[in-house]
């Protein structure tokens, strides 16, 4: 019996299987290192948000429009557009006040895309959305004036 052509046809069997069985959890891996980055650039922009004295609507948001550059470059912009909020408050009954930073961004998975070419699977985006809360370091000397809303700002890249 001759058994030459075995190990080619054995091979050309196993790899597409192989393959697909290093890259699914590759693309998982991706997806989470997404998410990482998304929540460093939410933590970095509360960081300098809280220890800004007197920020303004307009330095708010250029602070978040140069967070929303540090997203990374594979979230694409879906049904969650990439962008960072930031958003100044006062809350509770000494109107401490808050900073909070939103940033979100969609990762595509391309496993999950390539299915949808062959019609096996319906959605391929993961929206991200990360949020940092942190007290603002320069609160009021007095709480004369009533609790509201300092600052909000978006910004996107």
């Amino acid at each position: 019996m001759n058994r030459r052509g075995q190990s080619i046809v054995e091979l050309t069997l196993i790899t597409p299987l192989l393959l697909v069985a290093l890259y699914v959890p590759f693309d998982f891996g991706v997806s989470l290192y997404a998410g990482y980055l998304t929540q460093n650039v939410a933590r970095d922009g509360a960081r300098r948000a809280a220890t800004t004295d007197g920020m303004t609507n307009a330095e708010a948001a250029a602070l978040a429009t140069q967070m929303a550059t540090k997203l990374p470059a594979f979230l694409v912009s879906g049904s969650t557009p990439k962008r960072v909020t930031v958003k100044y408050y006062a809350t509770g009954a000494n109107c401490m006040q808050s900073v909070e930073v939103v940033a979100q961004g969609t990762y595509n998975f391309f496993w999950y895309r390539f299915l949808e070419l062959l019609r096996l699977a319906s959605s391929s985006e993961l929206p991200i959305v990360r949020t940092t809360k942190m007290r603002y370091e320069f609160q009021p000397d007095s709480n004369s004036s009533a609790c509201s809303t300092t600052a909000t700002a978006t910004g996107q890249s």
